[in-house]
């Protein structure tokens, strides 16, 4: 796997869930940074995934920045449009900008600097697969908060994605306020205004 410096890849979490919040992580590894087992974050156990996080982001040499774009907006602007919006946001808050942008997939927002799309990213290039890490421990970090408030859904074990247990959860209570009213499965569901959680 490559790397490239001052160079930041960029990986989201969450977007094909049903509820919550897409999220974006940047990430930029300085000359000499070495962690140990940086990989694609799906092909990590939840164990290993908290260990990188930890160390992603108290390493001296890493520079990172989250975005993360809620239910609301998705509703609003389309799934696509706030995973950019949450890359833009995780790039823009880099403490030390990039000379260039290394964005997993094939499809990228317009940001300040030059940007390439690299399919399969996360599994090819270091960067990436740090951001892949970053977003998804991020993401199902706020998800655990979430189960606190809606336990009826599930969300600290689904994370908000379709599991048969969610979608039965959703037809007995209805959609949540952090759900996805634009999405497919939401939509025969609603029964409820949306309020703030």
């Amino acid at each position: 796997m490559r790397v490239v410096w001052d160079v930041a890849g960029v990986d989201e979490a969450g977007r094909g869930a049903l509820a919550g919040p897409v999220v974006a992580a940047a990430c930029i590894l300085r000359q000499g940074v070495s962690i140990v087992g940086i990989d694609d974050s799906k092909k990590l156990t939840p164990k290993q995934r908290m260990r990188l996080y930890k160390e992603l982001t108290s390493h001296p040499g890493v520079v990172y920045a989250v975005g993360v774009v809620d239910a609301v907006v998705i509703d609003k602007i389309n799934i696509l449009q706030a995973t950019f919006q949450a890359m833009v946001s995780a790039v823009d808050q880099l403490s030390s900008p990039p000379l260039k942008v290394l964005v997993d997939g094939n499809m990228a927002p317009t940001f300040r600097v030059p940007a390439e799309t690299i399919i399969g990213g996360d599994a090819k290039d270091l960067s990436i697969a740090a951001a892949s890490v970053l977003a998804k421990v991020t993401r199902d970090m706020i998800m655990d908060k979430y189960h606190m408030t809606l336990p009826a859904y599930g969300f600290n074990k689904n994370k908000g994605y379709g599991t048969r247990e969610h979608l039965a959860a959703i037809r007995e209570c209805g959609p949540s306020p952090i759900h996805r009213y634009s999405f497919a499965p939401i939509k025969p569901e609603i029964q409820v205004t949306r309020t703030h959680v």
